[in-house]
């Protein structure tokens, strides 16, 4: 009962409502709205899988349900051994295909990336024999067809035959007794064909009255000559109908023994539809997928949203939606949440419960990410909602009464705790009790009850130090017993729990003391103060009466209490300035840093096009000197070849040296000068002729000049215009002079060190989650800058758009040889390893 109430007031039937209208199906909109909380963890573990595979295709290819239909009363039906209608049949066959087309489109998706949903379909077995034989016996309009059998093609065609001769014989009646008829018109009554006759020409027309008139006037008769025609299109009819039957009857027995697979396919579809309108809700909301911390790992929730209070601002016109953030350490296990009235402590309580039931459900959190929180076995509420109209104030017997269920839901109703039983046992080796798990926090007591407990204005509505003293007592037994329990309250008392206890926290809701309106912002560590004396004086109350009450509150320790409170807060407004002012500076810096990236990008791009212009222009000049140097190796090779003949060729080739220099503004690397001293008989290449390769006829004279030979051809060269064939540049008599021989090195081959294997470190490894791509993009460029070898970055799973935006940046990084996923025990396909 307590599990029920609990989702009413944190308003889960409206939240599911809201959920429902992302389904695409009858039934998927049903199960929505039903909001059923998975009861085991596995389950909420397979559902968030399901939503995250679904929210890809919905950003990549969106499933399309066009044609599936709630068959399920069908099914029931047929296996009843029922003949089911034309309609329904069709209904069968339409969600067959439709079941088809979304096997088709998830299993034509990569298999690495589908895997959950890929396995669901899997087992889906559409029967397009059965979907065949169906779409040949029924018709669109849900109708028998003449196909489906060749009797009934018979029996249709004499039912035509004789509907037009009835028709026929009926028209010549009223051509014959024109002044007899109260219209010419045929008609029905009782389901026979009829004609209507003026009362007293009756006698005129002889035959059948199958009905009078209102008045009395008009008399419907069936004419005698007729009713011959008439009893045979009647026994047409009751033929048609039974042939009809009996093809439905076929079917419907087709059906009925497939009928457990049907379910299942009905099953299947459902949970698509399920995991797709989760998908399209959690995408709507802008929220992202939570993963469940364990006992030892803290509660993140950045920027969280009440999904209902979205809902109002984007369809009713609501206000804005003010996000808090919720940040815990895993041992605590108590947060008291004080603060004025009208602050939003209500509303932080249901967001919290909010957002850990959509957790468990498989939807995503409206939240930062990461998110990150506790799996819990129940989530239970005591909340007087005075916001709500379903609710009204509660009693405080009322409050007792749901305080006494929650207790007994979690089963710690009078029972004494184990952890305590385990903390007062003797030194003196008394062996712990052997059901008791251990517990991962040695600080905080392990809880019984993995639960989530949320109060609202705990210990109110009786006398405030009996009400006080109660609250303290139920929030320390609430400790020891469940993993979480939030609670607000105006008791000052609970806000010296957290000096007594390591397991408690303090949070306040922030009030505006100039504007004297709440700014619905979630403070922690910082107790709420009392605000009602000053917001009375402000709104111009009696100064009297506000003295007055100032002396009843006790001056001395509320006044000392209110200024620490006050002292705190400014020093907090403080911090968050200059957290703001620095955040400005940063994003200024990364302004600039993203505009010079551009520019060099920019000029980096300039230099690339120049450097293959200036490639371009090489090449056609090395492709026309070969086919001028090709040119006249023909002619040599045509004409007699003398000593006349073989120096003409040769000063053509230097003509054409000459011509074939590089190209005016384009500057070629130069080659490094060594000793390379060419040998006789040696193959080396000429710079100025495009690369040609010759051979060395002579050894290089004083003057630096060289006799080669190619082809036919023998020519003197400079040393300066050969290198070897494996681009080793000859030292000229002139560089041998510039270069001292002091400064001639001998360049020794470095001995090559073993590389010592990767090993991933706080220093190579960035954590990108949580940013968007930009801001991810950012920092993974300065990482990389001052980066040296591998690289791990971690960008989680999520939705997948981090991991595909650092990719797409790596594979346009100059600086990035190859990436690739991390081992699985560095993460997996959650961390990139990349190599710089």
């Amino acid at each position: 009962m307590i599990q029920s109430e609990t989702l009413d007031l944190l308003e889960w039937p409206r939240l599911c409502q809201q959920w429902a209208t992302f389904a695409a199906t009858k039934l998927g909109a049903l199960a929505a709205r039903h909001g059923r909380i998975p009861e085991h963890q596995s389950e909420s573990e397979q559902l968030l899988a399901q939503t995250r595979e679904a929210y890809q295709l919905e950003e990549a290819a969106p499933l399309n349900f066009r044609g599936v239909q709630d068959i399920g009363e069908a099914l029931e039906r047929a296996r009843l051994q029922g003949i089911l209608s034309g309609e329904e049949l069709l209904n069968i066959a339409t969600t067959l295909a439709g079941a088809r087309q979304l096997r088709r489109a998830i299993d034509a998706q990569e298999e690495d990336d589908f895997p959950v949903l890929q396995s669901l379909v899997a087992q889906l077995r559409t029967y397009p024999e059965l979907e065949k034989e169906i779409h040949h016996c029924i018709d669109d309009r849900g109708k028998v067809t003449d196909r489906a059998n060749p009797k009934l093609s018979g029996i249709r065609k004499n039912l035509k035959t004789t509907h037009d001769q009835l028709h026929a014989k009926l028209q010549r009646i009223m051509q014959r007794h024109t002044g007899a008829l109260q219209e010419a018109l045929i008609t029905q009554r009782a389901g026979r064909f009829v004609i209507p006759v003026k009362a007293p020409r009756k006698d005129s027309i002889p035959g059948i009255v199958h009905d009078v008139s209102t008045s009395g006037a008009t008399l419907y008769v069936e004419p005698q000559s007729t009713v011959e025609f008439g009893n045979r299109l009647r026994q047409l009819e009751r033929q048609e109908a039974r042939e009809e039957e009996l093809i439905r009857q076929r079917l419907s027995g087709q059906v009925a023994e497939v009928s457990e697979d049907l379910e299942q396919l009905m099953a299947i579809v459902t949970t698509l539809d399920l995991a797709t309108a989760r998908a399209r809700y959690s995408l709507w909301l802008e929220a992202n997928p939570p993963r469940f911390s364990t006992a030892s790992e803290r509660t993140v929730l950045r920027q969280l949203r009440h999904p209902i209070l979205v809902w109002q601002q984007r369809h009713e016109d609501g206000p804005t939606v003010v996000p808090i953030d919720v940040t815990m350490r895993p041992d605590i296990r108590v947060v008291a949440i004080t603060g004025p009235n009208t602050g939003g402590k209500t509303v932080t309580l249901k967001t919290l419960g909010l957002a850990a039931l959509m957790a468990k459900a498989g939807l995503f959190v409206p939240a930062r990410e990461p998110v990150e929180l506790p799996w819990f076995d129940q989530i239970l509420a005591d909340i007087g909602d005075e916001q709500s109209i379903e609710q009204s104030l509660s009693t405080f017997s009322g409050h007792i009464r749901r305080i006494g269920r929650i207790l007994d839901a979690i089963g710690a109703a009078g029972d004494v705790d184990d952890a305590d039983k385990l903390n007062n046992l003797d030194a003196v080796g008394t062996a712990p009790p052997t059901d008791i798990p251990p517990c991962p926090l040695p600080l905080a007591p392990c809880p019984k009850n993995n639960s989530l407990v949320l109060l609202d204005e705990v210990g109110a509505g009786t006398d405030p130090t009996e009400g006080s003293a109660l609250a303290i007592a139920l929030l320390q037994h609430l400790a020891n017993h469940t993993r979480l329990t939030v609670a607000t309250t105006h008791f000052g008392e609970l806000k010296a729990l957290k000096y007594q206890d390591d397991r408690f926290e303090n949070a306040s809701v922030e009030f505006d003391d100039v504007s004297l309106s709440p700014t619905y912002r979630l403070l922690w560590g910082i107790p709420g103060r009392s605000n009602a004396l000053t917001i009375a004086r402000r709104l111009g109350l009696n100064p009297t009466v506000v003295d007055t009450a100032q002396t009843y509150v006790g001056v001395s320790k509320q006044d000392d209490v209110n200024q620490v409170i006050a002292g705190l807060e400014a020093q907090r407004k403080r911090q968050e300035d200059q957290a703001e002012q620095a955040a400005g500076i940063v994003a200024q810096a990364e302004a600039l840093k993203a505009d010079i990236e551009r520019k060099a990008a920019a000029i980096k791009e300039w230099e690339l096009n120049q450097k293959l212009d200036q490639e371009k222009a090489i090449q056609a000049a090395v492709a026309e000197a070969k086919a001028d140097i090709a040119t006249v190796i023909r002619q040599l090779q045509k004409g007699k070849a003398t000593a006349q003949a073989a120096q003409k060729a040769t000063e053509l080739v230097e003509n054409i040296a000459q011509q074939q220099q590089t190209p005016k503004g384009n500057h070629p690397a130069k080659k490094a000068i060594t000793d390379y001293k060419p040998k006789l008989g040696e193959k080396v290449r000429l710079i100025g002729l495009g690369g040609q390769t010759a051979e060395v006829v002579g050894e290089p004279d004083a003057d630096g000049k060289l006799a080669v030979r190619f082809g036919l051809m023998k020519t003197v060269v400079d040393l300066s215009d050969i290198e070897s064939l494996t681009g080793q540049k000859a030292a000229t008599k002139a560089t041998v002079e510039k270069t001292p021989e002091k400064r001639r090195t001998t360049v020794k081959v470095a001995k090559k060190e073993p590389v010592a294997p990767a090993v991933r470190t706080s220093k190579n490894t960035i954590d990108l989650r949580g940013m968007r791509v930009a801001e991810a993009e950012a920092d993974l460029e300065n990482f990389i800058a001052n980066a040296t070898g591998p690289i791990w970055i971690i960008h989680g799973h999520g939705t997948g758009k981090l991991k595909r935006g650092v990719r797409e940046f790596l594979k346009r990084h100059p600086q990035v040889r190859n990436f690739e996923n991390a081992e699985q025990a560095d993460g997996g396909t959650g961390v990139t390893v990349a190599q710089v």
